[in-house]
């Protein structure tokens, strides 16, 4: 009989906002796949976690993936975590997780701890909609993409490191207009966390003038004719 993969949501940041249910999971299950094994290892030794871990991260995914897939089929529970948040959200996890459907065997995730969503509630932009575009292409294909957003009309939400903001507020206020109006979070559950509002012209102008430090969650509203 075929195992089970959990895909279960680590911290952001403060470590507090792990579940009773991932902290259980992690514990009963064969193996631990994770993206880095010594960030991990700091969160499996604050929960007295002491299941063995095996690293699955974007260099090494699709190498591993069939292994992987055959020790569950043969009857192996496996939990893949990533460094913060929740697996397959920007982070690997997509991979496995098609490669388990394909194969018949199932696929559970854990509700828990992503940086979007609390961004986006706060952002004080429309929340019933919206398109979570993640990270933008840094170089080929950049453009492209945000022509095709531009004239979106749902709420946009993309993920962004504190070393490249400034370029993409500055980027976005260039192709979807200075005036456009947007909510940058920042150290989302963390000490220092921090919301600025305000339009892209404003954001990118702060971003410039503080040098950010955190991984950044931008929201930014749709285009309105």
């Amino acid at each position: 009989m075929a195992g089970k993969l959990f895909l279960v949501p680590t911290p952001i940041g403060n470590l507090k906002d792990m579940t009773f249910r991932a902290i259980e999971t992690l514990k009963e299950s064969d193996l631990i796949l994770a993206e880095d094994t010594r960030n991990s290892g700091i969160l499996l030794k604050h929960y007295e976690i002491s299941t063995p871990m095996r690293s699955y991260h974007a260099h090494n995914e699709h190498k591993v993936t069939e292994e992987i897939i055959r020790q569950l089929q043969e009857g192996k529970t496996f939990s893949l975590i990533t460094d913060a948040g929740s697996p397959g959200i920007s982070d690997p996890g997509y991979l496995l997780a098609k490669a388990c459907v394909e194969n018949e065997i199932e696929v559970m995730a854990l509700p828990g701890a992503t940086a979007f969503v609390p961004a986006l509630t706060v952002s004080g932009l429309i929340s019933n909609e919206f398109v979570f575009v993640g990270f933008l292409p840094v170089k080929k294909g950049r453009q492209t993409k945000l022509n095709e957003l531009k004239e979106e009309k749902r709420t946009l939400i993309f993920y962004e490191s504190p070393h490249k903001i400034t370029r993409t507020l500055k980027d976005l206020a260039e192709f979807f207009g200075a005036e456009r109006k947007a909510s940058l979070s920042r150290e989302i559950t963390k000490k220092f966390e921090e919301t600025l509002r305000g339009t892209l012209e404003e954001l990118h102008k702060i971003s410039e003038e503080r040098n950010l430090k955190g991984e950044m969650v931008l929201v930014v509203e749709g285009f309105n004719i």
